[in-house]
C-alpha cells in the first residue's frame, strides 16, 4: 500500500465526528512538537538570564497569582459544554446568547479580581511569604502586580480558544497558544542580548504579547468563522449565566482542586524548602509533562467529541473510542520508561551539566503521576464531555483537602523531601484512575439513568 493512499484511508474513513478528530490530531501534533520545543528552549535561557534562585521566585509568584482563574466560577467550562449541545441542536442564537453572556461575565469578575489584588498586593509581605530576601520584596511587588494585570486579560481573552475548543477545532486553540510562546521566546531572546537579568523585564517580556495575541485572534475569528456567534450586548442574559454556572459551577471545584494541588506544591515547597528546590521540582515536572502533552493532543477531541456522541445517542462511538485510546496509552507508558531511565543525562544536557541537581525520586514520582494522569484522562474526558460531575465533584473536595493535609504530614512529621509532595499528588488523584473508570462502565454499559454515577 503506498503511502498517499494510506494518507488519504485515514483521512478520509470514518464518521464526520471521527475525520473532524483525526484532522484535529494531526494538527494539533504539530502544533504541540512546536510549542514543546520553544518551552524546553525557554526554560534553559530564562534560567541563564536570571538565575535557579530567581527562577523558582518566578514559578511560584505565577502558580500563587494564577489563583484567579478560580474567578471565573466555571464559566468558560459551562461554555465549553453548553456551546457544544447548542451547535449539536444546530441552535446558533442560543450559541451567540452563551457567547455573549460568558464574555460580559468573565469581563466583569476578571476587572473586578484585577483591582481588588492590585489593592492587596501592596499589603501582602512577599519576603516572609515565599521565604526570599527582604531586599527583593519590592521587586517581588511590582512583578506581581505585572502578572496579575496580563493573567486577568488573559481571562478575559482566552474565551475565544473555549469556543474553538467546544467547536471541535482544539489544534487552532494550541495554535493560538503557540503564537503566543514564539513571541515571549523571542522577547527573553533579546532581553539576554541587551539587557542585563530582571524579573521584571522578564514579566513584561512573557506577559504582554501572549494577550496581544489572543486579542487579535478574538477580532480576527469572530469577523470571519465565527461571525454568528458575535457577542453582543443585547443577547447578554442572567438566566442563561445561571444555566452556563449551574454546570459550570461543578467544572469550577474540579478546576479548584487541580490548581490546589499544582499551586500549593510550589508554594508548599518554596515555604518549606527553597526556591532552588522549586524549579528542581519544576525541571522534572516539565520533562515528564511532555509524554502527557503529546497525549493529549491525540485525546484532546475526546471531550467534545463525546459531548456530540453522547446528546446525538451515539454510546457505541465512546465505546470504541474509549478502548483505542487505552491501546494507544501503551506505547506512551514505554516511552515513559525510556524517560525516566535517561532523565538524568538530559537534564544535564537540557540545563548544562550541574545547573539544577534534581533528586532521582522526583523523577520517578512525576513519572508515575503522569502514567496514571494519561490512564485517568481518558474516563475524565469522556465523563466532562457528558456532563456527569456529581460523584468526581464530591470526591474532589475530599481529595483537595486530603493532598495539603498528607503534603504537611510527609513535610513536618515524617520530615521527608521534596518527592513526597508528589506522592500526595498522586495518592489525592484516586477519582481519575479509581472512581472515573467504574463511573463509565456504569454510564455506558449498566445504563442505569437513576444511580448517582448519571449525575
Amino acid at each position: 500500500m503506498n503511502i498517499s493512499y494510506a494518507l488519504s484511508e485515514f483521512f478520509n474513513k470514518g464518521s464526520a465526528r471521527t475525520l473532524a478528530a483525526k484532522k484535529n490530531v494531526v494538527f494539533s501534533f504539530v502544533v504541540k512538537v512546536l510549542s514543546m520545543a520553544i518551552s524546553f528552549i525557554i526554560v534553559p535561557l530564562t534560567i541563564n538570564y536570571i538565575n535557579p534562585t530567581q527562577y523558582g521566585i518566578w514559578l511560584t509568584l505565577t502558580s500563587i497569582v494564577g489563583w484567579v482563574s478560580l474567578f471565573d466560577v466555571g464559566l468558560t467550562q459551562g461554555l465549553r459544554n453548553k456551546f457544544a449541545e447548542a451547535k449539536a441542536k444546530h441552535d446558533i442564537k442560543l450559541a451567540r446568547i452563551y457567547v455573549s453572556t460568558t464574555y460580559f461575565y468573565i469581563s466583569i469578575l476578571f476587572l473586578s479580581v484585577w483591582v481588588l489584588l492590585v489593592i492587596l498586593n501592596s499589603f501582602v509581605d512577599w519576603s516572609s511569604l515565599i521565604n526570599v530576601p527582604i531586599v527583593m520584596d519590592s521587586e517581588i511587588r511590582m512583578l506581581t502586580s505585572i502578572i496579575i494585570t496580563y493573567f486577568c486579560l488573559q481571562f478575559i481573552f482566552q474565551v475565544i480558544k473555549t469556543i474553538l475548543i467546544s467547536d471541535q477545532k482544539p489544534a487552532k486553540a494550541s495554535l493560538i497558544d503557540l503564537i503566543g510562546q514564539a513571541a515571549s521566546l523571542l522577547i527573553i531572546w533579546l532581553l539576554t542580548l541587551f539587557t542585563d537579568g530582571s524579573l521584571i523585564l522578564l514579566g513584561l517580556g512573557i506577559g504582554v504579547f501572549p494577550v496581544i495575541i489572543l486579542v487579535i485572534a478574538n477580532i480576527y475569528l469572530f469577523s470571519t468563522t465565527y461571525k454568528d456567534v458575535i457577542p453582543s450586548i443585547k443577547l447578554i442574559q442572567k438566566e442563561y449565566r445561571n444555566q452556563l454556572m449551574g454546570l459550570g459551577l461543578k467544572f469550577f471545584i474540579l478546576q479548584l482542586a487541580a490548581m490546589i494541588q499544582y499551586s500549593t506544591s510550589l508554594f508548599l515547597i518554596a515555604r518549606y524548602f527553597t526556591p532552588v528546590d522549586v524549579t528542581a521540582y519544576n525541571i522534572a515536572f516539565k520533562y515528564f509533562l511532555t509524554l502527557q502533552g503529546i497525549y493529549m493532543i491525540i485525546l484532546s477531541p475526546l471531550w467534545s467529541s463525546s459531548t456530540d456522541a453522547y446528546y446525538s445517542g451515539d454510546y457505541d462511538w465512546i465505546i470504541r473510542a474509549v478502548k483505542k485510546y487505552l491501546l494507544i496509552l501503551l506505547p506512551f507508558l514505554l516511552l515513559g520508561l525510556i524517560m525516566l531511565l535517561f532523565c538524568n543525562q538530559f537534564y544535564d544536557f537540557w540545563l548544562g551539566e550541574g545547573v539544577v541537581d534534581i533528586d532521582f525520586r522526583i523523577s520517578f514520582l512525576c513519572f508515575v503521576f503522569f502514567v496514571l494522569g494519561m490512564f485517568a484522562s481518558i474516563f475524565v474526558n469522556v465523563i466532562n464531555g457528558i456532563g456527569a460531575l456529581r460523584v468526581q465533584f464530591y470526591v474532589s473536595i475530599v481529595t483537595s483537602i486530603g493532598f495539603i493535609i498528607l503534603s504537611l504530614i510527609f513535610i513536618l512529621l515524617f520530615e521527608w523531601g521534596v518527592w513526597s509532595i508528589i506522592l500526595a499528588s498522586i495518592i489525592s488523584n484516586v477519582y481519575g484512575y479509581l472512581f472515573a473508570p467504574i463511573q463509565l462502565y456504569n454510564i455506558l454499559i449498566v445504563r442505569n439513568t437513576n444511580s448517582i454515577w448519571f449525575k
